[in-house]
């Protein structure tokens, strides 16, 4: 997650990072997971359609001010940092009302609604990619922080992590976190069980049993790994020669790794930020697009085969991704938090 990236890169340099999360919801606990206070309150999304329960969103959104400024208090905070979702507004309004200056994170290509309209407040609205109509002294580019196992993963370290000899082909499938039935039916299609060289195939945790169903009773064999979550997916990222993933948050760490991918964007992804995403590491020369809709297995089999056919062209799209990626994002990222505190 971004906002655990900049707050690795905060706590290295001795500043004291709480965080304040829905209570609930999918973000909770990630970041007392990794060390950090985490505190919660009581909030939800608001529907796109006519609901009542958006009336039941309002006043908990409400509520939430209040909460979120007695946290602040508590905290005796210098600086507000918000990472975009509906937990933005509500605690960017607490630092705002308390005069402490607000960072806003858009981790996405796209300006959400809660950054759209907490902007306004903000002293600086980081970006991951230029954003058209988003210029000026407000606006920093600084691409999508990536937390410190992803730095620090490596090749080597990969393969060896995952005992890996150096010089077997790897390609590493993955669907982001909640998986993509797309991408786990292509590849066991375009792969079988038996590949002439290692998959890594991330199912994600709640399709892992319907993908290994497409196995039949045999199951893959020992060169292809099936896997519903892994915690280690920087290695695996890492060690891979090609990878088949989402272009979701992911493609920020393919570009720090510089691991050359196919891309399969979600095409019902809001804004359709995902192709926006897979476009920048395509024009970039790092990444091959290849649309959900077309994403079969006898399609895939032929992208990665002509790919892992073609050495130079794989060298050449890793260090494309190389250099368009930003590794260094959130430690600058908290030099300028640092920045705001000292001011």
């Amino acid at each position: 997650m971004p906002a655990l990236a900049v707050g690795e890169a905060l706590r290295e340099r001795a500043a004291e990072v709480a965080f304040v999360t829905a209570r609930g919801r999918s973000g909770e606990g990630f970041a007392a997971a990794a060390g950090f206070p985490e505190e919660t309150i009581p909030l939800q999304g608001f529907r796109r359609s006519l609901s009542l329960s958006n009336v039941r969103t309002l006043a908990m959104a409400a509520l939430a001010v209040p909460r979120a400024i007695m946290m602040v208090r508590r905290r005796r905070a210098d600086v507000v940092v918000t990472g975009g979702g509906y937990m933005a507004g509500p605690v960017a309004l607490a630092g705002w009302l308390t005069r402490r200056p607000v960072i806003a994170l858009e981790a996405d290509s796209h300006l959400g609604l809660a950054n759209r309209a907490i902007a306004p407040i903000s002293r600086r609205v980081v970006l991951a990619l230029p954003l058209r109509g988003r210029t000026g002294r407000r606006y920093l580019v600084t691409g999508r922080p990536v937390g410190r196992s992803v730095r620090a993963a490596t090749r080597t370290s990969g393969r060896r992590m995952f005992g890996i000899d150096p010089d077997v082909t790897v390609v590493v499938v993955v669907g982001g976190s909640q998986g993509a039935r797309s991408i786990n039916q292509a590849a066991v299609e375009a792969f079988g069980p038996e590949p002439p060289f290692v998959v890594i195939h991330v199912a994600g945790p709640r399709q892992l049993d319907q993908t290994r169903s497409l196995f039949g009773d045999a199951g893959p064999g020992p060169n292809y790994r099936l896997e519903g979550f892994l915690n280690e997916l920087p290695e695996a990222i890492a060690a891979a020669d090609l990878v088949v993933s989402r272009s979701g948050g992911s493609v920020f760490e393919l570009a720090a790794l510089g691991r050359p991918s196919i891309l399969v964007p979600y095409p019902h992804a809001t804004a359709d930020h995902q192709t926006t995403n897979a476009n920048w590491l395509v024009s970039a020369g790092a990444a091959v697009m290849l649309p959900d809709a077309e994403c079969t297995g006898a399609r895939l089999r032929e992208l990665v085969g002509a790919l892992l056919l073609d050495r130079r062209r794989l060298d050449a799209m890793a260090e494309a991704a190389r250099a368009v990626g930003r590794p260094e994002a959130a430690d600058r990222i908290a030099t300028l938090v640092l920045e705001a505190a000292s001011q």
